[in-house]
């Protein structure tokens, strides 16, 4: 059973708990230093965010937003970045979990490794928050995401959408999937399948290569997709991606062979180069998460831990860890769908910047789509 807590619950909850910052005692962002892992100081909240690469968020959205949180709150904490490495995530959390955090609030690469920081954490008596991903097996107090089954409903149907757009009969359907120890990545194949199957099964569509992406390296994505227009004799009508950066990759492949834009390919995430992509008429929709609610979300639920105050949550929000059976009480939020009308409302919203949008040869296409 997975339920979830609607957006306005969330909204209240922050409303209850405050917002707050991310500057240690010197007043720096946490950022580690070149080469090693700073130690956290006593009495803070620790977040570990999991790299760089896969996607614009880890690397600029989150540390701004939940340094805002965090600041309005005036409480202490410590925002560090994994960068894609298993064993500098797990030394950032030891030096946390020395240095005295109260909470640890984590993006977990893996949910083996991710369960082994959560297990000491919780012996050192520490409050543990999933964040985003939830940690399969790993029993954190708490998990704030997003709704990531209705992520892949909206890409399912975005595909269909634009699949009837370009009147296919009987459209072959490729997947780049999310990475396979990303529980996020199978929610969202759960999701997308919803869509996709019942189309297979009545024979109105046909299933093509299906592949998840380790790590959701983008540059192995190229490589996947590049084989599988191979092996099909280019003949894949739609691309169900399940993140920007997939896409970007699938559109790279397609652009060699001047059928980009012939092929609808999803995404996920708002990114910039999503909305470019969309823009430019290569990427059929993306999937906004609203990125600053999540934040905001999970700072307010760590600052009433933090405080040592009861998160009061209903007793349906909580989701079901597939592995261990058990519960985790939860806070997930609605994801939007993003096609080229809407990328001015991502633009308003604040999330991107209209002029890293509609840079260069982006601008005429801003202003032919009403982008202000």
């Amino acid at each position: 059973m997975r339920t979830k807590l609607s957006v306005l619950a969330a909204v209240g909850l922050i409303a209850l708990c405050g917002m707050s910052a991310c500057t240690d005692d010197k007043g720096d962002t946490g950022s580690s230093p070149a080469g090693g892992v700073r130690a956290a100081g006593s009495g803070k909240v620790g977040v570990i965010l999991p790299d760089t690469t896969t996607s614009q968020r880890w690397g600029t959205d989150d540390p701004k937003l939940l340094k805002a949180a965090f600041d309005a709150a005036e409480v202490p904490v410590d925002i560090q970045n994994a960068e894609g490495d298993k064993a500098q995530f797990q030394r950032i959390a030891d030096s946390m979990i020395a240095g005295g955090v109260r909470v640890l609030m984590t993006v977990n690469l893996d949910s083996a490794t991710g369960k082994v920081v959560l297990d000491k954490a919780k012996a050192a008596g520490i409050k543990t928050v999933d964040y985003d991903r939830l940690t399969l097996n790993g029993g954190a107090d708490y998990y704030v995401s997003f709704d990531n089954e209705a992520v892949g409903k909206l890409q399912g149907n975005g595909l269909v959408q634009c699949l009837k757009e370009k009147r296919y009969a009987t459209p072959l359907i490729a997947d780049l999937n999310g990475s396979p120890t990303d529980n996020n990545a199978t929610l969202f194949k759960a999701g997308y399948e919803s869509v996709l199957q019942p189309r297979y099964d009545d024979g109105l569509y046909l299933k093509g290569p299906d592949q998840s992406i380790a790590d959701w390296d983008n540059d192995e994505a190229a490589v996947v997709f590049r084989e599988m227009w191979s092996q099909t004799g280019k003949k894949i009508n739609g691309v169900l991606a399940a993140n920007d950066g997939l896409a970007n990759a699938a559109i790279s492949v397609l652009k060699q062979d001047k059928m980009n834009g012939k092929v609808p390919v999803t995404g996920q995430d708002a990114t910039v180069q999503g909305l470019q992509n969309i823009l430019a008429g290569d990427q059929c929709m993306t999937v906004y998460k609203q990125i600053k609610q999540e934040a905001d979300a999970a700072a307010a639920l760590a600052i009433k831990l933090y405080k040592g105050e009861q998160p009061k949550l209903g007793e349906d929000d909580r989701v079901k860890d597939p592995e261990s059976g058990s519960y985790v009480p939860a806070v997930l939020l609605a994801p939007k769908p993003i096609f080229l009308k809407d990328v001015n409302s991502v633009i308003a919203d604040g999330f991107v910047e209209k002029k890293a949008v509609c840079a260069g040869r982006f601008a005429p296409l801003c202003t032919q789509n009403g982008i202000k």
